[in-house]
């Protein structure tokens, strides 16, 4: 039998080690992301089959029944960029496509790309979850925690084309640096994730408290909370793909409300629209009625109970 050469050996080494330092816990983890990732697609192929009653087209069928509504735009830009041709483009901040154009340099398709960067991003998304609870909490409900964010019914939006699992993975990623007290990391994340999605926002109060926390624990000031003010990079970002498309910054607000009809109101005016819509069509009533009433209202609890039981940040 051959001896394994040098570079074989010291490849095995490494590998080795890399094991050897990360937990138990998460190859745990990283064992339930890459299951659930296999039972979503052959889920998907069989449903496929099911209801269309035809075989899923060859190739990369099986990855294509998931392309739908925004992945598709996704991949265009990562195909052809932004353009003044297509300004409904603007709509869709620029980091998720972004990286899969990078990753499609490698792969030699944007939508396996798109596959290869979201379960990625889920992959590093749970890893940093798992360990942002343990934080808080003990290893069972960490482990717990993660388990239930896996097979969440909508949890799916995570393994294919969207930018949920990117968004999920920097914001998380912000939240740890900063509960770790590494503020540069926690602003830069921050920034890319406000690159990513509208919801990037959020991290601006969020980092906020974390800082105002460690200052009532600490009782002294440090320089490395103004990390926080980068966020906004991001948003700036966007706003600038926005005024280079269409000569408007704030285009966008234009299109929310176009095509989307969509517009800013208070909270309560949205809750009362859901409890009007409730009288519509069945399906209607369901969907932008019921549904929204009920997940608004348990939002609304999830977040006083977090808010007493867990840490402000």
């Amino acid at each position: 039998m051959n001896e394994p050469g040098p570079e074989r050996s010291t490849m095995m080494t490494r590998w080795g080690a890399v094991v050897r330092r990360l937990p138990t816990e998460d190859w745990l983890v990283i064992g339930w992301v890459f299951a659930t990732e296999i039972i979503l697609l052959i889920f998907g192929v069989r449903s496929f089959h099911m209801i269309e009653d035809k075989r899923v087209p060859a190739h990369l069928g099986w990855l294509e029944i998931w392309n739908r509504w925004d992945a598709l735009h996704f991949q265009r830009i990562a195909e052809a960029g932004y353009s003044a041709s297509d300004k409904l483009k603007a709509w869709f901040y620029p980091l998720y496509p972004w990286c899969v154009r990078w990753t499609a340099y490698l792969t030699g398709s944007t939508l396996v790309a798109a596959f290869v960067v979201s379960g990625i991003a889920l992959l590093v998304a749970a890893l940093i979850f798992r360990r942002l609870i343990a934080l808080d909490f003990s290893t069972d409900v960490a482990r717990r925690g993660v388990w239930f964010f896996l097979i969440f019914p909508t949890a799916y939006y995570l393994h294919i084309g969207y930018t949920e699992s990117l968004f999920l993975a920097l914001v998380l990623g912000s939240i740890f640096a900063a509960r770790k007290e590494r503020w540069w990391l926690a602003g830069v994340l921050g920034a890319l994730s406000w690159a990513t999605r509208a919801n990037g926002i959020i991290l601006l109060p969020t980092l906020a408290m974390e800082a105002g926390h460690q200052w009532y624990v600490q009782k002294r000031w440090r320089w490395q909370w103004l990390w926080i003010a980068i966020v906004p990079a991001g948003f700036a970002v966007y706003l600038f793909l926005n005024w280079r498309i269409s000569g408007d910054p704030f285009a966008f607000l234009k299109m929310r409300k176009q095509l989307f009809h969509m517009s800013f109101s208070w909270p309560w005016i949205g809750i009362k629209s859901a409890i009007g819509n409730m009288h519509r069509t069945p399906n209607e009533a369901e969907i932008v009625g019921g549904e929204e009433f009920f997940a608004t209202i348990l939002m609304l609890v999830c977040a006083i109970i977090s808010w007493i039981k867990m840490r402000p940040s």
